[in-house]
């Protein structure tokens, strides 16, 4: 730290030049320097951002004199790197008056003051509503190195303050950024780059980027060899290929991208690793990516990271090949790359929700994906790995939602559907209709259904769960047809279409129990008989029909009843009336079938 002595004149002279030639001090600045001298000796103990200390240093920042504007900056950058409390504009001032002077080392002082002042929220608004941009946009078209550095760096910390991302934006700041994360000066790159990745955060302020040239730069980052500029460039490219033009973009003008984000999971650091694998599956949200990725060697690169012991590897390595699995062309690929076992072994060897969660989404878009023969699925062990995490009590609530929305889809195939109804998955479904979270208690509800469907082959695996546990099938199918409790007709709908294919089932048993039930039928009729829709008590329900818009119930139940899985505009007159309909056809079925029919 430099502070002028205790003399009538100013200590910073050339060698060559004479004493005479020194500037004097006027008694105020001299003051002002003596005060400091002394506080400097305490510094630990004194506030320099109030008070007299902050007028002893807003006096040697406003002076004529250059060597002490230079000291006042010196001072400030230094006690700034200490103590980086949130400060009054009454300090801010005198700082923002150094950045303006006309002295570059007055100006790299001033700039490293501001930037450590702000790493705290408050400063970095205050920075800006000051008008701090414009003289820090001067500096960074400085060819001076140093000053190119603070002044970056200033701007980055400033851009992590969402109120100031559009002021940046529009103060012309980004086409400089740009331009300087391609300098020769890694210290210079490394903060332009982070200032770049800051301003992603938004799609407003991605397109601002985009408009102003940095997605070619941000893709050449990707060829150096600094992780850092690695890490900011791939995790501003993640941030552009989260909205759908983003990804055009991308996929019109960079088309090695795929091979360099590749090359990073491969091998690199394993921040890198991480943020190039988000890129990747951010990217894998269109089609032609999904196929790209896979195609340029992606599925080899993931295996290795889903059986990492880092959590944070696996999750991003999961995320991607969920999105991979999307696409059908790509079931095939990845069900040869081996890794399928690896994604079932993760259900349970995973303690991670995030992990769980992403597997069983994958696992269900494979299935989901064509009619080709699944019981690969189930030789892997699929289904006792997802019976043991219904089971555990540490299973989430947002695991188990996944795990029965994949019963859901698992149930439709008829290679699938036989081990869930030998695996005693009725059983830990039942309970589940009376779930509070309504997807839940809708997906547990359908794939009751849907094996129920399955009746005819395996009548006996539902007879043992008619009335266990929690009462079991007949009472769920009971509770959700009673006229007078609160139902959403989506979801009675599904107990009525439940009814109908054990009615359907040729299983004597089956009939027998439901048509002997002492509420069943008698409500079915109750519900069959209304005239009125505007009359219907069904229609003072606990729930909203809204919840389940878009949900489906099983390709069956589409065919019968003519529902479009397409189109989730259906208005309420369309449902009620569905529900009634199906109503009407239990009642008919009841009645019109011979009872020898129903014996045999």
């Amino acid at each position: 730290m430099v502070i002028p002595g205790q003399r009538k004149r100013c200590p910073y002279f050339d060698e060559g030049s004479s004493r005479e030639d020194e500037p004097l001090l006027a008694d105020k600045e001299l003051q002002a320097v003596n005060m400091l001298v002394d506080l400097f000796e305490r510094r630990a103990t004194v506030s320099f951002y109030e008070g007299e200390p902050l007028q002893a240093l807003s006096t040697l920042a406003y002076s004529d004199t250059y060597h002490l504007q230079l000291s006042a900056a010196t001072a400030f950058s230094e006690i700034s790197e200490m103590d980086t409390r949130p400060v009054t504009r009454e300090a801010l001032e005198p700082i923002l008056y150094l950045l303006q002077s006309a002295h570059i080392d007055v100006q790299h002082g001033a700039s490293a003051a501001l930037g450590n002042l702000a790493v705290n929220v408050e400063n970095k608004l205050l920075i800006v509503r000051m008008g701090g941009l414009e003289p820090l946009i001067r500096q960074m078209l400085s060819p001076n190195i140093d000053a190119q550095i603070n002044s970056v760096g200033c701007i980055t910390n400033l851009a992590t303050a969402e109120e100031n991302k559009m002021r940046i934006a529009k103060s012309g700041a980004l086409l400089p950024l740009t331009r300087l994360a391609r300098s020769r000066d890694l210290r210079v790159q490394r903060n332009a780059a982070g200032a770049l990745l800051n301003m992603t955060h938004s799609a407003e302020h991605r397109q601002q980027l985009i408009g102003a040239g940095a997605v070619p730069v941000l893709v050449e980052l990707l060829g150096e060899d600094d992780p850092e500029l690695q890490y900011y460039a791939t995790t501003a490219l993640s941030n552009i290929a989260v909205d759908d033009s983003g990804r055009q973009l991308l996929w019109d003008t960079q088309p090695g991208l795929i091979d360099a984000l590749v090359r990073f999971v491969d091998a690199s650091t394993i921040k890198v690793q991480c943020q190039a694998i988000l890129t990747l599956r951010n990217l894998a949200s269109d089609d032609q990516y999904q196929l790209q990725i896979v195609a340029h060697g992606g599925l080899d690169s993931l295996l290795p990271l889903l059986q990492s012991e880092y959590d944070p590897l696996i999750i991003s390595a999961a995320a991607c090949l969920r999105n991979l699995s999307i696409h059908p062309d790509n079931e095939q690929p990845i069900l040869h790359s081996g890794i399928l076992p690896c994604l079932v072994d993760l259900l349970t060897q995973s303690g991670n929700e995030e992990v769980q969660c992403h597997v069983i989404s994958a696992l269900r878009n494979l299935v989901a994906n064509n009619d080709a023969d699944k019981t690969p699925f189930a030789e892997a062990g699929l289904f006792d790995h997802m019976k043991a995490v219904l089971l555990s009590p540490d299973a989430s609530d947002n695991v188990v939602a996944e795990m029965v929305a994949a019963l859901n889809v698992f149930v439709l195939d008829d290679s699938l559907a036989p081990y869930i109804l030998d695996g005693g998955f009725l059983e830990l479904l039942i309970p589940l209709t009376r779930s509070p979270q309504v997807e839940l208690q809708y997906n547990a509800c359908v794939t009751i259904s849907g094996l129920a469907g399955k009746a005819g082959e395996a009548a006996d695996r539902l007879v043992q769960v008619w009335d266990r546990p929690d009462g079991g099938l007949q009472s769920y199918l009971a509770s959700f047809l009673a006229v007078d409790e609160g139902m959403d007709p989506v979801l009675r709908s599904i107990a009525l279409w439940t009814v109908t294919q054990l009615l359907e089932s040729n299983s004597p048993d089956l009939v027998n129990l439901v048509t002997s039930h002492p509420s069943i039928i008698k409500n079915i009729d109750k519900i069959a008989s209304i005239g009125s829709l505007s009359d219907s008590e069904l229609r003072n329900s606990a729930y909203t029909t809204d919840s389940l818009v878009g949900q489906r119930m099983s390709r069956a139940f589409d065919d019968a009843y003519g529902v479009d899985p397409e189109n989730p505009d259906e208005n309420d007159d369309d449902i009620y009336s569905r529900m009634i309909n199906l109503a009407q056809d239990v009642i008919s079925l009841v009645h019109n079938q011979d009872q020898d029919v129903w014996r045999h």
